[in-house]
């Protein structure tokens, strides 16, 4: 089991689907279609389905599920099989969304307001759900057959024949993974299914009364195209707004001050060159490397994607400070461990301005300072907020060494006030980050664990 999938049946599954490529290519291509779907080349000799075996063997378990997305869109297997191998590749970290919540979705929605466009809807069906689970009748019988024909005449020719509970059981909607579910959920008000802002938001409206009771909802974590994207996330989450003012990777306090109080616009105008603002609009996937490394390539002109890659990476780096080897351990770590998935995965952010507090230590006391700044933070997908802390003994002692509880309690408040706020909060000991090899190995499992719980992962597209 890798981060709670059944890799065994998964690579079952998959390298099924992969032996189709001995019947499409020949000898010659076999090499270039491996490729694609991220396979070894495939040895010289052999058959060409001992050989795409072979190549499929070669793949190890950590990069099975990037095969299996590629090969799910490249491939495009019999729906029954691709939505097997998508229930394997969600399984684990979703919200869980109970029997009697489902139908309860479904008998507050009116079936006639999902369908905004017969095409549309049936083409989020045709994603999610095994519509013709019996090819063979039509050709018996003459006429089209399955699920797919009884839905085109029930919900779209007679409107009316059917109530949206009922659609839902005949989907299998009731009794699918969550992971699915909650796909279909987020397909039914998409842009791209309901491009009608006003409907998006009522159906949203009356989708969340029923998921309050489980502690989800939809919310709007984006737009595309102009309309507003929503995705189902923890209710305990909804302080956590889209950022407005991204201010980091500073390398003296910034003095800020409100250009618009009413809109909430935030000007630096001392030390401007110390710190960056991230001013782009933030989309649902968060921010990942990718989108960091565009910014930066074209507010500083820069003519390659290498040297953009190099010199904002340098810079971060800069403003780590000198006392926190750990710290920066931290930094340099994440990025050795991920490699080439870094660009799309989130940027880490380091030396982030939660708040700011205009006046001084000596006019307000040494709160004025306490925890202005994080010292990692990650803008994951559907808006979800995490901040990593690097604690060295400052953070529980005294400079002598002795215990220091009220700074302890400082922290540990500090920390009440972040989840309240809908961040997530996760602390490290310096000296768990001092040693390379151990350090590696630690955050290794960490990010792992972390990206599998937020439903973190590259994008193939």
């Amino acid at each position: 089991m890798t981060g709670g999938r059944d890799m065994v049946t998964l690579r079952q599954l998959v390298g099924g689907v992969v032996e189709g490529l001995v019947e499409e290519h020949t000898h010659d291509a076999l090499g270039d279609a491996c490729m694609r779907l991220g396979l070894p080349q495939p040895a010289a000799g052999g058959t060409k389905r001992e050989r795409v075996r072979e190549s499929f063997a070669a793949v190890v378990d950590d990069e099975l599920p990037a095969v299996a997305e590629r090969v799910l869109l490249a491939l495009r297997p019999d729906p029954a099989t691709r939505n097997v191998i998508q229930d394997l590749l969600w399984a684990g970290g979703s919200r869980e969304i109970p029997k009697r919540t489902r139908r309860e979705i479904a008998r507050s929605l009116g079936l006639q307001d999902l369908v905004h466009g017969a095409d549309r809807f049936r083409a989020l069906l045709d994603r999610l759900w095994v519509l013709d689970n019996d090819p063979f009748a039509s050709v018996l019988t003459g006429r089209p057959a399955g699920l797919g024909a009884r839905i085109d005449q029930h919900v779209f020719r007679n409107p009316g024949d059917w109530e949206t509970e009922y659609l839902f059981e005949q989907l299998g909607a009731i009794e699918a993974g969550d992971a699915r579910f909650i796909r279909f959920l987020e397909g039914l008000v998409s842009p791209e299914v309901m491009p009608d802002e006003p409907a998006q938001r009522r159906i949203v409206e009356t989708i969340n009364e029923c998921l309050r009771v489980v502690a989800a909802e939809l919310r709007e974590t984006g737009t595309e195209d102009g309309y507003p994207v929503f995705r189902v996330v923890a209710s305990g989450l909804a302080h956590a707004r889209r950022p407005k003012n991204l201010i980091f990777a500073s390398l003296a306090k910034p003095d800020l001050r409100f250009r618009s109080a009413v809109d909430n616009d935030v000007e630096i105008v001392g030390n401007a060159d110390k710190v960056l603002v991230y001013d782009r609009p933030i989309s649902a996937d968060g921010i990942r490397w990718r989108d960091l490394q565009a910014w930066w390539r074209e507010t500083h002109q820069l003519p390659s994607d290498v040297e953009a890659k190099a010199t904002l990476y340098n810079r971060l780096g800069e403003c780590l400070p000198r006392s926190s080897p750990p710290q920066r351990n931290l930094w340099e770590l994440y990025h050795a461990i991920h490699g080439p998935a870094v660009p799309d995965l989130p940027a880490l952010l380091p030396e982030v301005w939660l708040h700011w507090d205009p006046k001084t230590v000596r006019s307000r006391g040494r709160d004025a300072l306490f925890n202005q700044r994080m010292d990692f933070l990650l803008l994951l997908p559907h808006g979800q907020r995490i901040v990593l802390e690097v604690d060295g003994a400052q953070h529980y002692s005294t400079p002598d060494g002795r215990a220091n509880t009220a700074e302890y309690a400082a922290t540990v408040r500090a920390d009440r006030d972040l989840k309240l706020s809908g961040y997530e909060v996760f602390r490290f000991g310096a000296t768990e980050l001092i040693g390379r090899d151990d350090a590696r190995s630690l955050l290794q499992q960490f990010f792992t664990e972390l990206f599998r719980r937020f439903d973190v992962s590259p994008r193939t597209d």
